[in-house]
Order: C-alpha cells, then structure tokens, then sequence
C-alpha cells in the first residue's frame, strides 16, 4: 500500500514515515501543502495522511484542489 505523509514538523513527518514503513507501507513523505498537492496528482497513493495546518496550501485546500481535480483518494487528517 502506498502512503503519502504530508506534515510539517520535522520529528512527527519522521515518527509516522519510520511507523508506518515498519508496518510494511511504501510511504512518501513532504512538508508542504503544495509539495503534497503535486506528489499527489503525479503518483498513484492507496491513502493520503494531510498535516491541517502546512506552509503554503493547508490540509483541507490540497483536499478541494485534489477532489476538483477528480482524485478520489482516501485522506486522513493529522492536527496538533
């Protein structure tokens, strides 16, 4: 299954890249939303895991772009 994390703080991108690859996912990982936004119309991910608050594009904005754009992958959204 393939995953991509998007989270701007260093230590939790690299908590949930490092957890999620140890339970066997294929995980990208960025930290931005426009980061996001483009891994995620360029490649083919099974679930997104979106940071609420990113530099740049927020969580629910690349959500909007992704879904007008016809992406209908299955997101999580992560908020501290």
């Amino acid at each position: 299954m393939k995953l991509l994390v998007a989270e701007d703080e260093p230590k939790t991108g690299t908590y949930l890249q490092q957890g999620l690859t140890e339970a066997g996912f294929n995980v990208d990982r960025v930290m931005t939303g426009t980061d996001a936004l483009q891994h995620a119309l360029s490649e083919a991910y099974d679930l997104l895991i979106l940071d609420v608050m990113m530099p740049g594009l927020d969580g629910w904005e690349v959500l909007r772009m992704l879904r007008a754009a016809g992406k209908d992958v299955p997101v999580l959204f992560l908020t501290a």
